[in-house]
């Protein structure tokens, strides 16, 4: 089976409700970046941040995957499907898909400050974590999130699967947020490229076939234009 690699972006899950940071009812709207979104943030009011991510975690369990993160997991019967997600949401798995990279972490899962490696899994019946809340060693935890100013460890993974890919698809992104946006660079010349979004994406490759709708729509014409590739 062909290798098909799809980068997924915030676009993806708006259509399961997951508030989207950078449209004009964005999270960004409500809150700062540097407020809720970095390490320097925390350091100055980790109860804001905390509380931040309590409330994202909340909202994520109201939501269900839509149709296209069922349509992608449906792409494993004929292909060997890699997600590679700049959404920290669980839906994908959710949804079916086996093979996930989480670029800026998961939501449902903390890390204490002082290792960023080591991860917990919260459980579903109580997903907040609380100033004081600590790891097995004593350490305050943390949102398992890679915030901005902080690198990004599977970056590199993600690069090395884009490179031995047969087919890569860009589902909901800006392709504005480096070094994800970057991805795309080591796809090969000719090699088949999809982008999935209602709205104009500025890209250099003059190649990429352009389905200008939502995810659910997005991913229901791109299993047809698949067929070809099976």
């Amino acid at each position: 089976m062909k290798k098909l690699v799809v980068l997924t972006g915030a676009g993806m899950s708006a259509e399961s409700g997951i508030s989207t940071f950078r449209d004009a009812d964005g999270l960004w709207e409500q809150y700062r970046v540097e407020d809720v979104a970095t390490p320097e943030g925390f350091a100055k009011d980790p109860v804001l941040v905390l509380d931040f991510y309590n409330q994202r975690r909340k909202q994520l369990l109201e939501c269900k995957p839509n149709a296209g993160h069922y349509g992608l997991a449906a792409l494993e019967k004929d292909f060997e499907v890699q997600i590679v997600t700049q959404n920290v949401d669980d839906l994908h798995e959710r949804a079916g898909s086996t093979n996930v990279l989480h670029l800026h972490g998961e939501l449902t899962k903390v890390c204490a400050v002082n290792d960023l490696q080591t991860t917990y899994d919260l459980p579903p019946n109580n997903p907040e974590i609380h100033l004081g809340d600590t790891d097995p060693h004593g350490k305050q935890l943390r949102p398992f999130i890679v915030w901005f100013g902080e690198p990004v460890p599977m970056i590199d993974p993600a690069t090395r699967l884009v490179q031995k890919s047969d087919i890569l698809v860009i589902i909901g992104t800006s392709l504005q947020v480096y070094p994800a946006a970057g991805l795309l660079n080591y796809a090969r010349n000719g090699q088949p490229v999809f982008l999935i979004d209602p709205k104009p994406v500025d890209t250099y490759r003059k190649d990429i076939h352009f389905i200008k709708t939502g995810a659910s729509e997005g991913v229901k014409q791109l299993t047809e234009l698949l067929q070809q590739y099976v």
